[in-house]
């Protein structure tokens, strides 16, 4: 393989590394039984949704990147890879949309920046299913460009911190209310307008990933 396979996927990998490194905080601090905070407390009381979400980003974040691998592609390693990306990504949406239902709002968030989590959480989960059901129709320019919006919405965690760093540095504290729901749906939508850039591109439309489950 050569570096140029590689640059877009360590590109992807490296955009997901902050929320990944903080999903890992997120796992140790809940399994050293920490202090109830704040901050932690709706994680402390439940758990699951949460550990999955996290487990399951990062599996879906590191093996997704792997599909835009060109060689891979060409051999049944991504079509493997699938049946489990598939599993993860709907994890990581749906636990999404029990975490924003369930888990009380965090200080800076509020009611529109919930509404917003379940409009992208309930895309993400639509890109997936609708990717699936375009592959088992053998419909594999579908699939692929519905598999890839599913996982620009699922990097969205990656592009949301760099959309924030412009106002931390000029503020000097975290955004909250409506100007946080701003800064993390541009994330998401910056991604997607990413996606739909390089699904349109005539050089990339036959090798967009396929991200298939059988």
């Amino acid at each position: 393989m050569t570096m140029r396979e590689w640059r877009l996927p360590a590109a992807l990998i490296l955009l997901g590394l902050i929320p990944m490194l903080a999903g890992a905080g997120r796992l140790t601090e809940l399994g050293t039984g920490p202090e109830v905070t704040p901050a932690n407390a709706r994680f402390v009381a439940d758990p699951l949704p949460v550990v999955l979400h996290i487990v399951g980003a990062v599996v879906y974040t590191i093996l997704g990147a792997l599909q835009f691998v060109p060689r891979l592609r060409r051999h049944g390693w991504h079509r493997r890879a699938g049946r489990v990306l598939v599993p993860c990504g709907l994890t990581v949406a749906f636990t999404g949309l029990w975490m924003a239902v369930a888990y009380d709002l965090p200080a800076h968030d509020n009611d529109v920046l919930a509404g917003m989590r379940l409009v992208f959480g309930s895309a993400m989960a639509g890109s997936i299913l609708l990717g699936l059901a375009a592959v088992r129709r053998r419909d594999i320019a579908q699939h692929r460009r519905w598999m890839v919006r599913g996982y620009a919405i699922g990097l969205g965690a990656g592009t949301q911190a760099f959309t924030h760093a412009p106002y931390l540095i000029a503020v000097g504290e975290q955004p909250d209310g409506n100007v946080r729901a701003a800064l993390v749906v541009a994330g998401w939508l910056i991604n997607l307008a990413v996606a739909e850039w390089y699904l349109r591109r005539p050089a990339r439309v036959a090798t967009a990933p396929a991200l298939k489950p059988s």
